[in-house]
């Protein structure tokens, strides 16, 4: 079967319809989690050095719950769609949740009030009760689009199908921040409403142009806690493949470092750094466009070292970019922690899926890619919570609470060097 061309995959009714919800669901990551949600909380909460630090707390602690309960409950919809066939039927109530959650965070924050729980202000408790709801149906939305590919197209099309989606999910990062007009000096809040809106806007096309294929019969019902048990099974098996089981351990702190990162840039740029909004949305459009260059980069970098040694330069560029950004006393020097940052981000995904496909049996492989993403979904509890952990103890210094959390990430980082050094040079065939 002749492999179809970029464009014409892309003007595919399935296949745009399927990448116009990337384009979605980027602005709700890109405008809420990264971007307005942190200073929003920074704004309300941060009225010295010390709340500050209480802010990031709150912050990464929110980020924490909400991955919590995506790791609890992400094995039952596995088994959900095993057992029904079914996608686009959880991904539309999912988003819809998500999109309502996201319009109750905005209608939260502007409700004023003057009642009190646990020493915050009602209003915006509600925001963060909201944050983390919308954040988890987020999520879980996203394991039955990112299963959607499958039947997309052939197995020689998916590779550009799946690159097409990202290229048009980082235009939905570019258009997202439209609403950064809206702040009108720091209300944050007033971005939260409109960013609900387009998220459900660019949502349409999956959920009226996008036509499910027809589920095949299950011949075997699972049962829910069946999901559970498969990963304890697929974990148990891995440990005799000692090479992948040891990079899965070393990519746990990896993803660790790097998913906390995300979470907290934007506070720490602005309370430790001194950056404005504006100055930090610019930093995040340069790491992004540094997270594209490093992801092609590292493509060819992979294939001329191989993927241990790839790895292990991504490690040392993660390295250099936290110790940079935890030390600088400058924002130039920001700005190069933020470029190697991004580098890293997009280099470290490209650099480990080549290393799994290289490190496991091709009839293992779809069962170690579950057990890396179930990993990832781990790490991006461990992270977060060890970083307000330390900003909410050291509070009290200010922002050298912040650098020192900050520079807690580099300890993950390491580690998972070390570990990755364990990994046998050679690689398990990936014919």
């Amino acid at each position: 079967m002749q492999t179809r061309s970029v464009w014409t995959l892309f003007f595919s009714l399935p296949i745009f319809a399927w990448a116009m919800y990337d384009f979605a669901n980027t602005i709700f990551s890109s405008n809420i989690v990264t971007v307005f949600y942190p200073f929003y909380l920074k704004e309300t909460l941060g009225k010295s050095e010390e709340l500050n630090q209480i802010a990031s707390t709150f912050i990464t602690y929110s980020n924490a719950l909400s991955s919590f309960f995506l790791v609890l409950l992400s094995p039952l919809f596995g088994v959900w769609i095993d057992r029904t066939g079914k996608k686009k039927a959880y991904l539309v109530p999912f988003t819809l949740i998500a999109v309502v959650a996201t319009l109750l965070m905005g209608a939260s924050a502007i409700w004023h009030t003057d009642q009190q729980w646990m020493g915050l202000n009602t209003s915006i408790l509600g925001v963060i009760f909201f944050f983390m709801i919308a954040k988890f149906f987020y999520n879980s939305s996203l394991i039955f689009y990112d299963s959607m590919i499958s039947d997309l197209g052939s197995e020689r099309e998916i590779p550009i199908i799946s690159g097409v989606g990202v290229a048009v999910g980082y235009v939905g990062t570019l258009v997202g921040l439209v609403v950064f007009p809206l702040i009108n000096g720091n209300h944050y809040e007033n971005t939260f409403i409109p960013s609900a809106l387009m998220f459900l806007l660019f949502s349409l096309p999956i959920m009226f142009l996008y036509k499910e294929k027809p589920s095949k019969p299950v011949s075997e019902k699972k049962t829910l806690l069946s999901g559970y048990r498969e990963i304890w099974a697929t974990f148990k098996e891995a440990r005799k493949y000692q090479a992948a089981f040891l990079f899965m351990i070393a990519y746990f702190f990896f993803n660790d470092a790097i998913a906390t990162a995300i979470a907290v840039m934007a506070i720490y740029a602005n309370t430790v750094m001194g950056f404005t909004t504006g100055q930090f949305i610019l930093l995040y459009l340069v790491s992004t466009v540094s997270s594209i260059i490093g992801s092609f980069l590292f493509g060819y970098v992979t294939r001329s070292v191989g993927p241990k040694r790839a790895v292990t330069i991504v490690a040392f560029v993660l390295i250099v970019a936290i110790a940079i950004a935890a030390l600088a006393t400058s924002q130039s020097l920001f700005w190069a922690a933020g470029s190697l940052y991004g580098v890293s981000m997009g280099a470290m995904w490209v650099t480990s899926r080549t290393m799994i496909v290289q490190l496991t049996p091709v009839e293992k492989r779809g069962q170690f890619f579950g057990l890396f993403a179930f990993s990832g979904k781990v790490s991006s509890i461990v992270g977060p919570a060890l970083y307000g952990s330390i900003t909410l103890a050291l509070a009290s210094t200010g922002n050298f609470a912040s650098r020192v959390a900050l520079g807690s990430l580099l300890l993950l980082v390491v580690i998972g060097l070390i570990v990755h050094m364990r990994v046998p040079q050679k690689l398990h065939s990936s014919t």
